[in-house]
């Protein structure tokens, strides 16, 4: 709900810090002197407010649609800091897009943090700040990291869709950030906490000042927070790649191995051998054993060590669990009375946000780049390291130099305009004309990936130098400014040509800096007001014009766009699209006060979009609200929607990717084991027979959903349509006269969303193949005939199509029960849950393809929990108040990934899917986390607040399908006990 003076709605700023500062500076002298001089006006008030999910503005807060509201007061009861993890604590939510556990993560979006109501994607949620639009990514993602915890008054969201009010991507629903305006005084605020193993330590400082005066109003403010990393090393859980049961390294470790004509090993402490298992004479063991350590025996057919292993590595003890994240904020509003009946108004946001991810050294293999280098990186016979006297290729772990990101984020926002209001027939009208301007300018900054020239130029002919300095080149010819590399060294070895050397490093690793800038600019024209007095009320209407424009580009670095880095190769998104809009909404009451309708009214509101892109589109909305009695309402809506492809659906470059999937033909986990017409058509397309999958780094996959050790290629299309929705919901709100304090309510909802817009996976066109037969889809893959690497999927090429649909339903209860007061306090509760019915995803119009059921199911990463459910007891006695929460989880599915035939790991062996056919599968239980927080008012105008947030250390279940994450837990659960301490001052 937004309450105003003269019309509702706040407005954002584009200014950094000093801009915004000298508005304010300018404002307060004007403000003041207004003040003084008409002191003795009375100011224009009017008592109707504006809900989100209606542009007409009531007096009854009661609406027909149903509206979660978080007050200030909610928020700072919970532990959390940043304005996502509060959000995501709403059982609507779904599982986070890009969590903070996606390490592995890449693309324009990493480092946000943005909402996904009904797990139907971030892009279909629609986010405003004070009811105008957010910027978004190109993507059509809204980072929530952008928005300061200390500027929000409250958080509105609307679960239900609201294409016709308010246009695009308001499909699952709307969230509202309402922010703090006509403060007066000063508030200073510090928080700091870390988890129990002391790390990821949080610090928020911030504080708001401001002016309210007869005539307008002032209000400044600023936020700093930084929350540090958390090593994925330091948690038993994610210590090892395969979770707490199986400790087992991955391979491609930072020693490494050789070959030359045909694979030999090196084992992190062993001998080189030839391709017949036999020492190789040509090497000098005396040299391996400086380089390496002392010499033992291998298995000639495996080349494993005497302990079975090869060399290997575990990646994650470099890998960030959680990144790390820091932000600075500014922000302004101010208003001013020009007369008694018309306002200006203002509002700027500044925000600079910074993300960094860490995950280990590149695991470089020297034959891996054919497809985008036509060089030899393989190391030379002229080498001054070589002991076999001629070209060997060999594969090593860059562990002395981890992989990170760094995203860098600056947001200016700026919005502006006046309104007013006036009397027409004797019936109170209100009008607006407004400007949002929103800038989104990002940087990411990546090192520890390798420059492939540079790499053949250090493993080429080189020498050691009087000074002890591996150069490249001879004694007589040497190249300036090149460093010879020795990757027959291990990480723990300085000695010339170790990677261990700053300048050596600097050489082989070149930083790639990607930008992206992304504008939103809508122009607004709005009229509310009543149009006649009927029997049973006001009838309201309200009716606006809107222009938009949405511009976005984003450019990786040249050396990405070139293919020479072993970074993921990517090309630029340019592109932009207008709109214009109109929109009417009518406010109608049927009946009042009689018997069986205390109430009954009903809403209706349609939209006209017309998109330069792909023409224009209609959407509606009727809502209807009745009460029979006082203590009953009961409600219910129905509305078209859709949601306008982005500019990177319709001008993105094709970009590259490490995909994770699992091939059918696959003889442990893909579906040929178990279906023998799988096997069949395996064979038919030249699949070997006990073919492995082999995953990142070039082992045998160890479980289904692997990533693979081939990059893939995806991209746009500038033909998409928009997709189109349907939404309804049905429910009631009762609040018994006799049970004072208490209320509940109950809501289904169901929304289907057809054409959408659909990234194939690699999964579903292996699919589509091999099990559901469909030949169109075996073309579009192609598999190695390299001997070495036989039937290896190596190219896929996947554009983005209108397909398929998505549809899911369920039911949203509330239960709040506020006791009266007691000699013991005030106690209050609630209960907020969400049960999903389905969550049917159909990916292609194939009429062959079966519909997936995911609720319950891990899904293409995400946690499709069926319910979600938040308990919250709040106690206050004077001064002093406590609160309890418990977030709910319920269990989830994933396809087995040991113990395939049953066991303690795959309780559901003989499970079978319509879309896999028989596929093991292994269920995990349900997951509880409790938080708990004690306050204190002091007497000197301050707040004290002590809590912690999984205040039993409870850790969820090892999974292996790696949900919202890039290790073996789930990326929507917390990773320990978290304690924290706030404090408030008031002035």
């Amino acid at each position: 709900m937004n309450h105003r003076s003269l019309r509702p709605s706040a407005r954002y700023g584009l200014l950094p810090s000093a801009i915004a500062a000298a508005l304010v500076s300018a404002l307060v002298p004007a403000i003041a002197g207004a003040q003084e001089a008409d002191a003795s006006k009375t100011p224009t008030t009017l008592d109707r407010i504006e809900v989100t999910g209606s542009r007409i503005r009531q007096a009854n807060l009661e609406t027909s649609q149903p509206v979660v509201t978080m007050t200030r007061a909610e928020i700072q009861k919970q532990g959390f800091t940043s304005i996502a993890d509060i959000v995501q604590n709403i059982t609507a939510t779904g599982s986070p897009a890009i969590s903070r556990a996606d390490a592995l993560a890449s693309g324009e979006d990493v480092g946000g943090q943005y909402v996904d109501l009904r797990n139907l994607g971030p892009q279909r949620t629609l986010v405003l700040i004070d009811g105008k639009r957010m910027g978004i990514s190109s993507s059509g993602y809204s980072d929530l990291a952008a928005i300061p915890s200390s500027i929000v008054e409250r958080i509105e969201v609307l679960t239900d869709g609201a294409s016709a009010l308010y246009g695009s991507d308001a499909i699952a629903g709307v969230v509202n950030i309402i922010t703090r305006k006509r403060f007066d005084g000063l508030e200073g605020s510090a928080y700091l906490g870390q988890y129990g193993q002391g790390d990821g330590t949080k610090e928020v400082y911030n504080f708001v000042i401001g002016q309210t005066g007869e005539r307008g109003s002032v209000t400044l403010g600023a936020e700093y927070s930084k929350e540090d990393p958390v090593y994925a090393r330091d948690r038993d859980f994610t210590a090892s790649p395969q979770g707490r049961a199986h400790p087992t390294p991955d391979l491609g470790g930072p020693n490494g191995g050789v070959r030359s004509n045909g694979w030999s090993g090196i084992n992190q402490w062993g001998t080189l051998f030839d391709n017949n298992g036999t020492p190789d004479n040509k090497l000098d063991d005396r040299q391996l054993t400086a380089n390496r350590g002392t010499t033992n025996t291998k298995d000639k057919n495996n080349f494993h060590d005497t302990n079975g292993l090869l060399d290997q590595a575990n990646a994650n003890q470099q890998m960030y669990l959680s990144t790390g994240l820091e932000r600075r904020s500014v922000f302004a509003n101010a208003e001013f009375d020009i007369t008694d009946n018309v306002r200006a108004k203002a509002d700027v946001l500044y925000t600079d946000r910074e993300a960094t991810q860490q995950i280990a050294g590149y695991p470089f293999r020297s034959t891996g780049f054919s497809d985008r280098y036509d060089g030899d990186l393989s190391l030379k016979a002229d080498s001054a390291f070589n002991p076999l006297g001629r070209d060997a290729n060999f594969y090593r772990r860059g562990w002395e130099v981890p992989r990170q990101t760094k995203s860098e984020l600056t947001t200016y926002r700026f919005s502006g305009g006046l309104e007013g209001s006036f009397d027409f027939a004797g019936k109170p009208w209100d009008w607006d004309v407004g400007y949002l301007y929103n800038q989104n300018k990002g940087v990411k900054t990546g090192t520890g990936n390798l420059f492939l020239p540079n790499v053949e130029k250090a493993l080429g002919p080189s020498f050691v130098d009087a000074s002890g300095v591996a150069r490249c080149g001879t004694e007589a010819n040497p190249i300036a400014g090149c460093y010879a590399w020795n990757p027959l060294l291990g990480p723990d070895v300085n000695a010339p040509g170790s990677l261990n050397n700053k300048d050596l490093q600097k050489f082989l690793y070149l930083p790639t800096h990607d930008t992206s800038t992304t504008k939103t600019q809508v122009y607004s024209l709005n009229l509310s007001g009543v149009l006649a007095t009927l029997p049973a009320g006001d009838l309201g209407i309200a009716a606006g014009y809107e222009h938009r424009k949405e511009e976005a580009h984003y450019s990786p670095d040249a050396l990405l766009q070139s293919g020479l880095s072993t970074d993921l190769a990517g090309s630029e998104t340019q592109g932009g699209y207008s709109l214009d809009e109109f929109y009417v909404e009518l406010a109608v009451p049927v009946l009042s006060d009689v018997a069986f309708a205390k109430e009954l009214s009903f809403n209706i509101a349609g939209r006209y979009s017309d998109y330069n892109t792909f023409g224009d589109t209609t959407n509606g909305k009727f809502s209807l609200k009745w009460k029979p009695i006082d203590d009953l309402l009961i409600r219910g809506t129905y509305a078209t929607g859709f949601r306008a492809p982005t500019v990177a659906d319709l001008y993105g470059g094709i970009s590259e990717s490490f995909d994770n999937y699992t091939d059918p033909c696959d003889t442990l986990f893909g579906s040929a084991v178990r279906n023998p017409q799988v096997a069949t058509r395996c064979g038919a397309g030249g699949v070997p027979a006990g073919f492995r999958q082999v995953a990142s780094g070039g082992k045998p996959a160890t479980g289904p959903n692997a990533q693979s050790d081939s990059s893939f290629l995806s991209g746009s299309n500038p033909n998409l349509l928009p997709e189109t929705s349907k939404s309804t919901t049905v429910g009631f709100v009762y609040s018994p006269s006799w049970f004072n304090g208490f209320d509940i309510s109950l809501d289904w909802w169901k929304i289907k969303i057809d054409d959408v817009i659909a990234a194939e996976t690699v999964s579903s066109i292996l699919n589509n193949c091999y099990i559901l037969g469909i030949d169109s889809a075996c073309g579009r893959f192609i598999r190695d005939t390299d001997p070495d690497n036989l039937g290896q999927v190596v190219g896929v090429t996947r554009n983005l199509i209108n397909a398929g649909y998505q549809e899911t339903a369920g039911y949203d209860l509330g239960i709040s029960y506020r006791l009266a007061d007691t000699r013991y306090g005030n106690f209050a509760f609630t209960w907020k849950t969400t049960y999903v019915d389905y969550l049917e995803y159909k990916r292609d119009n194939e009429s062959t393809t079966p519909v997936e059921q995911r609720s319950s199911w891990v899904a293409d990463g995400a946690s499709n929990f069926r319910v979600r459910s938040n308990f919250n007891a709040d106690w206050s006695w004077g001064d002093f108040g406590a609160s309890w929460g418990i977030r709910y989880y319920s269990g989830l599915k994933e396809e087995c990934s040991y113990d395939l035939n049953g066991g303690a790991e795959c309780d559901k062996p003989g499970y079978r899917s319509a879309y896999k056919g028989a596929v093991p599968v292994r269920e995990v239980g349900a997951n509880t986390f409790h938080d708990v927080q004690v306050r204190y008012n002091t007497p000197w105008n301050a707040t004290v607040s002590l809590g912690a947030n999984n205040v039993f250390d409870h850790i969820g279940q090892t999974m292996y399908s790696q949900p919202n994450s890039s290790f073996s837990y789930n990326g929507s659960f917390d990773i320990g006990r978290f304690v924290y301490m706030k404090y408030t001052q008031r002035f």
